[in-house]
């Protein structure tokens, strides 16, 4: 199991740089950028530049903010830099963000990512090998481009593209069409295995792919702190992000899964009324250990390794950054411990 880390959420871009090179040295296998505040792929130019072995990714590049041959041209170069390190990671967001936000489409989600995955490699497949295009999809096609538009071939063309979801639609369409799927923190080791395992099977089924082709990155909510009092307070925080997913409807089928369909429409109802400081109270415990792993528990790193047991992922993520004040040696222990477990 790869062990990876999130970038900060609140980096001034000079010092992207900077953060990738600590976190090759501690010993992650990939850092990830976002797309909240910030362009996902500026930050990983910086990281390609500053580091030489880990792997860099967008967890995730809103893919229907940008048409295809934009994105596939953004992954080409990011590719090329960091001499074949880059781990596309795409997400379609919800209708609300992609209509009212990037003034774009978002009918027919998931049948519409499958065909947007499939127009990029048919444009990655042209830039390698000059072929001529001819991609027709249902929502997209690539059919023109002259030698003056073309970047022409890299040493490492084959881009693993990622895909985030947390309903089994989209897992399906991550099976048809994508080397990975990125799972969003609101999942539970039963969930994975119950739902999102089967649901990759059922997209791999139908292009005759292999389930086991299909790498599958969590990002895991963790309780932290050596005190109670600091569990506590690290604990509330959790809380309230899983919180403010709860109250989304697209998260629905996970909080009904776990027999917690009451809270969340509770949840959506304190939204609406901006009422958030109340919102952490009504994520029962049995929601939060769900979806998180404490330290209170003991040994940490055998705490990642037991939840995720049996070959759920492949790809572990922490959803929170390493602290910058951090001490480097006790990380390099931690994520050397939580590497090693798994081989």
């Amino acid at each position: 199991m790869y062990f990876d880390a999130p970038m900060q959420e609140d980096f001034r871009l000079s010092e992207a740089g900077t953060e990738a090179a600590r976190i090759e040295r501690i010993g992650f296998d990939a850092i990830w950028s976002f797309e909240i505040s910030h362009d996902p792929f500026f930050p990983l130019l910086e990281a390609a530049l500053a580091t030489e072995r880990i792997r860099i990714g967008t967890n995730i590049a809103v893919a229907f903010a940008r048409t295809p041959f934009s994105m596939a041209t953004s992954a080409w170069d990011l590719q090329a830099v960091s001499r074949g390190r880059l781990l596309l990671g795409l997400g379609t967001q919800v209708r609300p963000h992609v209509e009212r936000r990037f003034s774009a489409e978002f009918d027919h989600p998931a049948a519409r990512i499958v065909d947007y995955i499939d127009c990029l490699r048919a444009i990655w497949n042209t830039f390698q090998t000059g072929v001529r295009p001819n991609y027709e999809g249902r929502f997209y096609r690539f059919t023109l481009i002259n030698d003056f538009f073309n970047p022409g071939p890299i040493d490492d063309p084959n881009i693993p593209v990622y895909l985030a979801g947390v309903n089994p639609r989209m897992a399906v369409a991550a099976g048809e069409a994508a080397d990975g799927f990125n799972v969003h923190p609101m999942h539970s080791p039963e969930y994975l295995r119950e739902i999102i395992h089967p649901a990759l099977a059922e997209g791999a089924r139908r292009r005759a792919r292999s389930p086991r082709s299909i790498t599958l990155l969590a990002s895991c909510f963790v309780v932290r702190g050596r005190t109670e009092s600091e569990r506590g307070r690290s604990e509330r925080a959790v809380r309230r992000q899983i919180a403010f997913y709860a109250s989304t409807p697209s998260y629905r089928k996970f909080l009904e899964f776990h027999g917690e369909i009451d809270a969340a429409k509770r949840l959506s109802a304190l939204m609406r009324e901006r009422r958030f400081d109340e919102m952490p109270d009504h994520v029962s415990d049995n929601l939060l250990c769900a979806v998180a792993v404490s330290e209170a528990d003991g040994d940490l790193a055998q705490s990642l390794r037991a939840r995720y047991a049996g070959n759920l992922i492949r790809r572990l993520m922490l959803y929170e950054a390493v602290p910058r004040e951090a001490d480097e040696q006790h990380w390099r222990m931690f994520v050397a411990s939580v590497q090693a477990g798994n081989q």
